[in-house]
C-alpha cells in the first residue's frame, strides 16, 4: 500500500492511503489518524490499512479525492530517528579520491552514519531555505526505510524484518559548512538542514521484485533545473543493504518504530549514468581536470527525484524544491 500525510495546519497532518497510480486518496480517519500510530500498532492497524487501499485502488471507496503532492508532508513529519548512513562506498571513494586520500579498510566492513536532526522534515514540494548562497547548497537523491521495533543485538537479516515502508529522501548538505565541522571531531550538525521525503511511503510489497537483498533494484533520476543529471542505479552498487544499516544502529541500543534510516547519496561506478549530488560531480571534475567547475545550487534553482517501477509509474511520487532565501 501507500501512504502520505496531508496538510491541515497541524505538526503532524492527516493520514491519507493513495491509489497506486497515484491519482486519488482516502482520509484514514476511521483507521488511524497519524502515521506514527500506525507504527506504533502495525499488527492491528496495517491489514485495515491495506483493505481502504485495496478499495481505492478498486473503485469501491466511499469519499476518495484527487491527490495532490502539494499537499503532502513528509510522510512522518517528524520522526523518533532519522539515521543517515552512507551504503555507496562509490562516493566514498570519489569523495576521497579527489583529495588524494585513501580509504580506510573498515569502511568496507563498517558503515559510515550520521545522525540527522528528525523534529522538522519538509514536505515534497517544500522550498527549501537557506540563510545564503555562499554555504554550498546541494541536493542528495536518496532512498529511506521507516522501521518498526528491532532489538539492540539484531542481526542483518533478521533486520530487514523490522522495515515498515520505503520512500525517496532529499537529504540536503551545505558543502562549505562540513569541512569546518568535520575538523571540530564531533560529525554533521549546521551543515545538514531539514531533510525532505517523496510524497507517498511504500510498503515492500509494491517494490515487487524491485526489493532483493534488502536492496531497491530500480533507477533514481534526479533532474536538476530542468536537466536529467542522475539516472542512477540504487540497487547492485550499495554496498551495505538495509538490514546491514539497522544492524549497525542496534549493536548497542534498541530502534523504535517510527525511525527512518536513509541509504546516503546513490552512486555508481560508471560516470555516463551521471550523479545524485553535485559534489560527486565536482570530485569527478576535480579527478579529470584537477579542479571543479560546477557550481552548487543558487536561489531559485529546482530539483527533482524519482522513481519508476519497471513498467514506467512512479512509485513514490517526485521530490520537486526550489532553493530559496529566507523570508
Amino acid at each position: 500500500m501507500k501512504l502520505a500525510t496531508y496538510k491541515d495546519g497541524s505538526r503532524d497532518g492527516q493520514l491519507v492511503v493513495v491509489s497506486r497510480d497515484l491519482s486519488t486518496a482516502h482520509y484514514a480517519t476511521g483507521i488511524a489518524s497519524r502515521l506514527q500510530q500506525v507504527l506504533d500498532d502495525w499488527n492491528f492497524l496495517s491489514p485495515q490499512l491495506q483493505d481502504l487501499y485495496d478499495q481505492l485502488n478498486a473503485g469501491r471507496a466511499r469519499h476518495p479525492f484527487p491527490f495532490d503532492p502539494q499537499q503532502c508532508m513528509a510522510p512522518l513529519p517528524r520522526a523518533y530517528q532519522w539515521a543517515d548512513g552512507s551504503a555507496y562506498i562509490n562516493h566514498v571513494e570519489l569523495v576521497r579520491k579527489a583529495r588524494n586520500a585513501e580509504v580506510p579498510a573498515s569502511f568496507y566492513t563498517d558503515p559510515l552514519m550520521y545522525q540527522g536532526g528528525s523534529d522538522d522534515f519538509l514536505g515534497p514540494c517544500d522550498d527549501v531555505v537557506v540563510p545564503s548562497e555562499s554555504m554550498g547548497i546541494d541536493f542528495e537523491a536518496e532512498i529511506a526505510v521507516v522501521t518498526g521495533d528491532v532489538k539492540m543485538g539484531t542481526g542483518p537479516e533478521q533486520a530487514l524484518d523490522g522495515i515498515r515502508l520505503v520512500m525517496l529522501a532529499n537529504d540536503v548538505s551545505l558543502r562549505n559548512l562540513i569541512p569546518a565541522e568535520l575538523a571540530k571531531g564531533f560529525g554533521f550538525f549546521q551543515s545538514k538542514p531539514a531533510t525532505a521525503f517523496s510524497p507517498v511511503a511504500v510498503t515492500l510489497d509494491e517494490l515487487g521484485d524491485a526489493w532483493d537483498g534488502g536492496r531497491v533494484h530500480l533507477t533514481l533520476q534526479s533532474t536538476w533545473d530542468g536537466r536529467r543529471v542522475g539516472m542512477c542505479d540504487a540497487g547492485p552498487e550499495m554496498t551495505f543493504h538495509f538490514g546491514q544499516l539497522i544492524a549497525h544502529i542496534c549493536k548497542t541500543r534498541n530502534v523504535r518504530a517510527g525511525s527512518i534510516v536513509g541509504s546516503g547519496t546513490v552512486s555508481n561506478k560508471d560516470w555516463a549514468k551521471g550523479y545524485s549530488c553535485i559534489a560527486e560531480k565536482r570530485c569527478i571534475e576535480t579527478i579529470q581536470d584537477g579542479q571543479p567547475g560546477t557550481e552548487f545550487m543558487k536561489y531559485g534553482d529546482t530539483i527533482r527525484i524519482e522513481m519508476k517501477n519497471k513498467a514506467g509509474q512512479s512509485l513514490f511520487g517526485a521530490i520537486e524544491q526550489s532553493i530559496a532565501a529566507p523570508r
